[in-house]
């Protein structure tokens, strides 16, 4: 990533046109295509992670093709409203799918940070810009290149360490009913014998499931805690005169796989005086890391401008995506995100290790039904009589394979522009693009197994058309006289796009294999739906510098929203700017003390944007009145849900921006570091609306936050000779974030730190503290029996507070337990080249902040009636004893609902280290190319998502910036590939 400094006569693409980064007076960072090139992802906003100061990615799905990372950056400026920053394609508004972009054809991707940069976005600038520049024809001969990569993809993250023998995990479950008998009064050997009797019984103590053999009279745990020597896996049962072989299966393993990944590009460049032509092909396969998920594109792009005459240029730019993609059904999401029992991710990651995943025969072959298929064990019987008590009456491996979630669709987007230069100064440029997103998804339930095998199946087909228009017109003005330089630009824009729904589904299906809607027989739900949203603005934007050492700029748009009520549609954004190139100072110049600093410029901005993403899911404006239709007795009848308020208007985003950018050892060393302070008022807020109102609630915006900050972004080269190259660098983030308003009607309690405002789930929204500062219960430690102990707080009859331990969780206080916020965050990396060799790698690292680890909660949890059967952590195996009563861990003991309690035992750091990629390369010499008429040839290997370093292994913070991730989500894909790249 090069820092916004660097190479001063380099130009840049900055809001509606470029710039010499020389004359910029904003904050930007510019990811070039020689690195997005190297990193293999179908999503193009992936390739920031790491390379960009203030710039946070979360990822919640691996899934090969799902929709964008989560993206913040410079913080959080909402808590209600959307906090996505605007995507600009080739100079308009993008709201599709990021994976119809061939990252391929992507020449630059800029991010705009302050307001010098975005407030001439306006009405959608507060969350940052992202502007995205595909490659168009270099001038020259035609080039053709072409580039194919194939490589293995695996799983890049590890799984908890937990117990997954079966003989330990039959001996710890024992320890846990042993205590628990003991405890009741019962002497050692009745413990003993009564543990035993219930250990794989059929009740509420028992895991139901007995997966070893074990030799009549014998009792499965001997004495001493551990495995009866003279058991043996795979346990005979007859059942109804039919005999099942019990064994246990891996299911993680079963669940992830190794899988291929192929893609290949070619393009065609040329162009001269008048003209230019570009033109590329590509197509993708990537097959997921589990059965039924991949993700297969076509994509096409043709763009070409010419120069009809000396005031007169035209252009276009066109791109056709054709998609395919297989995911899952899991809980009515398609990565598997959910915690359901259909979720394939929890289920491998939360069953214990001593159920089988097939039914079995009496010699251990996996049984095959009537219609071919294979049968699973979906704990419900079926399976030598037993119900499996954790995710009981599922099994999402074979739903994985036996349903299906696919989707296809086509993306069409087309962009022409008109230039028309006139009276020597002047210029005015029409540019219109249109964007077609067309999507199809058919889920299939299958009919033979699961929750919806009594209806014979489910089918259901979802019909989704986005349709998006843009229109810009600007008249530019550049004049210099003497040293005095002026740019002046004016412009209107306007922003529709459309989203139409629908969906239906019946049940009944006559032949599983026909997945159309006439093939089922009994009619299910249906739905549909239109929104629509546009924009429209008029802005105007002044440059000035002198002598190209003092910069100043000026920007203001008058935005409207579909959004707003029309009294309130209008908004006004604007920004201000300057900057001061002293090193082109005579002073600096001349001064022997100052010769090693080549380039030194100090800037600073301030600029107020607009955030109107406050519509719900359906794009319904806040300001009207909306209901819920519903069958009254066969009539339909309407609901009153939120009250509109016609008052609804914009977020508004306060920035302030300076810093200085360098160069030093003739260019050798450079950077820029910034401070930032954003500043968001009128929230969006919700509240509730006692009964007599017969609403639920309405909004309004009042509320304040605040984030303030450091970036710096350093780059160097090390070493630098004839054959040999070696660079550097580095970019860091620190920043503070700040609830710093809250209106007094969500002021509804007192945190017993004095906070006043409310919570949600795990977290606390409070005055004067971090977003996402979590609130919970605060963990003791054990007391003398090894019992869980949490603080409570207890006043006395003076009012004095006093901080005292119990063992009932329900007396214990909540506090405030610290943000998950990071301390710190960025990337860094290296890259070395000798002859013809190249080699760099990067990383992407996190200092802070914190994670609720609420799968190791659940693995650390003394199992109970409604929660056994789950995995358990080796962690378990510390756990207080008598022998061991120094441990911080509460007793494993079976009935012990609080052992594992939320409480902030389980917030875990949240700092990472990440090895994003690593790219090795030969390029063959031109004299060894030439004779057989190629240009250049290149070979390389390259690698992405390679390894994790968190607090604690299967902990993946990266998932969530709000601190609450799981291990029952599609993890990443790690991809290790060879390739080719030929130019001729």
């Amino acid at each position: 990533m090069e820092s916004d400094n660097q190479m001063l006569e380099e130009v840049m693409v900055v809001a509606y046109g470029t710039a010499k980064k020389s004359a910029f007076t904003g904050s930007a960072a510019v990811l070039k295509s020689e690195e997005i090139g190297k990193i293999q992802t179908s999503n193009a906003m992936s390739t920031l992670a790491g390379k960009a100061a203030g710039v946070q990615l979360s990822t919640a799905s691996g899934q090969p093709g799902v929709s964008s990372p989560s993206i913040r950056i410079r913080g959080i400026s909402s808590i209600n409203a959307g906090n996505t920053p605007l995507i600009i394609l080739d100079g308009s508004p993008f709201d599709g799918d990021m994976n119809s972009i061939n990252t391929q054809d992507i020449e630059s991707m800029t991010v705009l940070k302050d307001a010098a940069s975005n407030a001439l976005y306006g009405a959608r600038g507060a969350n940052g810009v992202i502007m995205i520049t595909t490659k168009q024809g270099q001038k020259g001969d035609a080039r053709v290149t072409l580039d194919a990569k194939w490589g293995v993809n695996s799983r890049a993250t590890k799984t908890y360490n937990t117990i997954n023998d079966p003989a330990q995990y039959y001996e710890v479950y024992y320890t846990g009913l042993k205590n628990m008998f003991m405890a009741n009064g019962n002497g050692a050997a009745q413990a003993h014998y009564l543990a035993n009797q219930n250990l794989c019984a059929n009740n509420s103590y028992g895991l139901w499931y007995n997966v070893f053999n074990v030799p009549a009279g014998q009792a499965m745990i001997g004495s001493n805690g551990k495995l009866n020597p003279n058991a043996t896996i795979g346990n005979l049962v007859n059942y109804n005169g039919q005999e099942y072989l019990l064994t246990p299966d891996d299911w993680l393993d079963a669940a992830y796989k190794n899988s291929l990944r192929q893609e290949y590009n070619v393009t065609i460049s040329s162009g001269n005086q008048k003209s230019s032509f570009y033109s590329s092909f590509g197509y993708l396969k990537n097959e997921g890391i589990v059965d039924n998920s991949d993700y297969t594109r076509f994509v096409g792009r043709l763009k070409a401008d010419y120069q009809v005459k000396d005031w007169l240029k035209v252009g276009a730019n066109a791109s056709f995506t054709h998609y395919d993609m297989n995911s899952f059904v899991s809980g009515g999401d398609g990565d598997g995100s959910s915690v359901s029992s259909g979720n394939i991710f929890a289920a491998a990651t939360q069953v214990a290790p001593i159920y089988p995943l097939f039914i079995r025969d009496k010699n251990g072959n996996v049984l095959i039904d009537a219609n071919g298929n294979t049968m699973y064990d979906y704990g419900d019987g079926g399976n030598a009589g037993l119900e499996r008590p954790v995710f009981g009456k599922s099994n999402a491996l074979s739903d994985a394979i036996l349903n299906t979630y696919a989707t296809d669709g086509n993306t069409i987007n087309g962009t022409a522009f008109a230039e028309i230069s006139f009276l020597k100064d002047f210029k005015f440029t029409t540019t219109n693009s249109v964007y077609v997103d067309e999507s199809r998804l058919t889920t299939v339930t299958n009919p033979y197994y699961g929750s919806y095998a009594s209806s014979n199946g489910i089918l259901g087909k979802t019909h989704s058309r986005r349709y998006s228009v843009n229109y810009q017109q600007l008249l530019n003005y550049v004049k210099s006289i003497g040293l005095h330089n002026i740019t002046a630009m004016i412009g209107h824009e306007y922003y529709r796009t459309q989203y139409f729904y629908t969906y239906g589904s019946k049940s009944n299906m006559f032949d599983p294999s026909n997945h159309e809607l006439a093939g089922a027989v009994t009619d299910g739900s249906s739905n549909s739906y239109t929104t629509d949203y546009n924009t429209e603005g008029y802005f105007a934007r002044v440059q000035y510098n002198f002598d190209e050492k003092y910069y100043a700029s000026a920007s203001y748009r008058r935005d409207a929203s579909s959004r707003f009520h029309p009294d309130n549609r209008w908004g006004n954004f604007w920004s201000a700017g300057a900057a001061w190139l002293i090193s082109k100072e005579n002073f600096f110049q001349n001064s022997d003390a100052l010769k090693f600093i080549d380039m030194l410029k100090i800037k600073a901005s301030y600029g107020s944007q607009g955030n109107d993403n406050i519509a719900d899911s359906y794009e319904t404006p806040r300001y009207t009145n909306t209901y819920d239709i519903v069958n009254s007795s066969g009539h339909p009848a309407s609901v009153p849900k939120v009250l509109g308020n016609k008052d609804i208007t914009w977020e508004t985003n306060g920035n302030f921006n300076a810093g200085f950018d360098f160069e030093m050892f003739k260019s050798r060393f450079s950077g820029t570091f910034e401070f930032f302070n954003r500043k968001t008022s009128d929230m969006l807020f919700s509240f509730p609306l006692p009964p007599s109102y017969g609403y639920t609630s309405y909004y309004a915006n009042i509320g304040d936050m605040r984030n303030r900050g450091l970036e710096l972004d350093l780059k160097g080269v090390i070493l630098q000779t004839k054959d040999f190259y070696w660079d550097v660098n580095v970019n860091l983030t620190h920043y503070k974030n700040k609830v710093s308003y809250l209106p007094d009607e969500r002021k509804t309690m007192t945190t017993p730190e004095g906070v006043q405002g409310y919570s949600s789930g795990n977290h606390f929204f409070g005055e004067g503290i971090p977003l996402y500062t979590f609130y919970m219960q605060k963990y003791a430690g054990v007391n003398e029996q090894g019992e869980a102990l949490y603080f409570k707080d207890v006043k006395d009859d003076k009012g004095n507070i006093t901080r005292e331990k119990t063992t009932n969780y329900s007396e214990a206080t909540q506090y405030l337990c610290g943000s998950s916020l990071p301390d710190v965050y960025g990337g860094f990396g290296t890259s070395v080249s000798w002859k013809g060799f190249d080699f760099s790698i990067d990383f992407a690292y996190q200092i802070g902040g914190k994670v609720y680890d609420g799968d190791y909660s659940s693995a650390m949890n003394s199992p109970t009636a409604s929660s056994k059967g789950h995995v358990i952590h080796a962690d378990i195996l510390n756990a207080w004893t008598p022998e061991n009563t120094t441990s911080n861990i509460p007793r494993f003991q079976y009935g012990d609902s609080y052992t594992a309690a939320t409480s902030d035992r389980f917030l875990t750091s949240g700092s990472y280290l990440s090895l994003q990629n690593i790219n090795f390369g030969y390029t063959l010499p031109t004299r060894v190319c030439r004779p057989l008429g190629i240009q250049k040839l290149r070979l390389y290997l390259a690698a992405d998502n390679v390894a994790l370093w968190t607090k604690r292994q299967g902990l993946d913070p990266r998932q969530t910036i709000s601190g609450e991730g799981t291990a029952s989500y599609y993890a990443p894909i790690r991809t290790v590939s060879g390739g080719i790249t030929l130019t001729f």
